[in-house]
């Protein structure tokens, strides 16, 4: 069953951010940008008005479409659109719409006649992935019961934090290191003592965990300078440009997504060693913090190996189709070091690199500190 303490601590402290940052959080956003009167919305593919095979200009033969749509929301709730979608411009990949899918479609506001131009924005996703987010939550509860389940609202709670704080604090031009650590600071506090209880093995895992990310944000830090790394290398960064009314700093941004992305790495690590310790204190009370500390690294080093590698496995994972553009024949690179001298490349090198720093480091640092504690508080009793 739960226990009270476990839920009151980190119940508290879900209060306790959103009294003091609330106001922050939940900050309307100003329509001032000329963009703004672009509209996204939701759509039914009511008939297709025409299909017809075009021949580009590198000879590969698409497939194009005019269609019939009915919006089923906003202003165009219940008015039937027609988009025309045969025409030469360049498409990346041939999609090709059925009658009765839903899609989102994009209403560019032209403001010399007053008048919307509509494309076909993505499809509508968002029925499969409830049902993938539904059918991991099953399987969680399944597997994992009680705790699984309490891993369900610490992954909640990290989302909120994100999406609610983080990301509104760097759009009004907070600074995006600052604002990260403060809010990866709640949610180590909240998973950890969600997960694991308000206990002495909590208390140095939170520790432990926090000291590591500013680690790896002061290493991640000097990579970026030394590397003289801009934050500002894809498409995506760019439209940041576009919205909001203050200036993003860029390299900030990049740190903060390091820093998020070694977060729940190091957690794992760092909960994994403390219990170790623990539990080789229990089995024989009276051993040297140092003995302690030797049996626990040893495990801890197996963990190295393994996290270094999911993380370096996850970041290759994310820029396979960068990896396979640079490496091709094609690409106009004549060596290895010019590739990886592109800052595309050198930005997901640092970004595994000082993740993998961060776990090497938390590995020593909370041994240390779990077996320090845990036979000083064994010699007091």
């Amino acid at each position: 069953m739960l226990n009270n303490k476990n839920i009151c601590v980190p119940i508290l402290l879900f209060v306790l951010f959103f009294s003091i940052f609330g106001n922050f959080c939940l900050a309307e956003t100003n329509n001032d940008n000329p963009r703004s009167r672009d509209v996204i919305f939701k759509a039914k593919v009511l008939a297709v008005l025409e299909e017809k095979e075009k021949e580009t200009e590198d000879g590969r033969n698409v497939r194009q479409q005019n269609l019939k749509l009915l919006g089923l929301e906003k202003e165009f709730k219940n008015k039937e659109i027609i988009f025309e979608g045969i025409g030469n411009i360049e498409i990346v990949g041939e999609k090709l719409y059925k009658e009765g899918e839903k899609l989102l479609i994009l209403a560019s506001f032209n403001s010399i006649d007053n008048s919307y131009t509509y494309y076909v924005y993505d499809y509508l996703r968002s029925g499969p992935l409830f049902f993938m987010v539904g059918f991991f939550l099953l399987i969680l509860f399944l597997v994992g019961k009680w705790k699984g389940l309490r891993a369900v609202f610490s992954l909640f709670f990290t989302f909120l934090i994100i999406i609610l704080y983080i990301v509104p604090k760097i759009l009004d031009g907070a600074d995006p290191v600052f604002v990260t650590l403060l809010g990866s600071f709640f949610i180590l506090f909240f998973i950890i003592y969600m997960t694991e209880g308000f206990n002495a093995k909590s208390h140095i895992a939170a520790l432990s965990t926090f000291i590591s990310l500013l680690l790896v944000a002061a290493v991640s830090w000097l990579f970026i300078y030394f590397g003289k790394l801009s934050g500002a290398f894809n498409e995506d960064v760019f439209i940041l440009l576009n919205i909001g009314q203050n200036v993003v700093n860029f390299k900030g941004l990049l740190l903060a997504g390091i820093i998020i992305g070694t977060l729940g790495v190091v957690d794992d690590v760092i909960i994994s060693q403390v219990a170790t310790a623990e539990q080789i204190i229990e089995s024989n009370p009276h051993q040297g913090w140092q003995e302690v500390f030797k049996k626990s690294y040893k495990v801890g080093i197996s963990h190295i190996s393994s996290m270094t590698n999911t993380l370096f496995l996850a970041y290759a994972g994310a820029s396979l189709p960068l990896l396979i553009l640079f490496i091709s024949p094609e690409n106009p690179f004549s060596s290895f070091e010019q590739i990886i001298s592109n800052e595309a490349i050198s930005t997901e090198i640092i970004r595994a690199l000082s993740g993998s720093i961060g776990i090497v480091l938390s590995v020593p640092l909370s041994t240390f500190l779990a077996s320090w504690w845990f036979v000083r508080q064994k010699r007091k009793t």
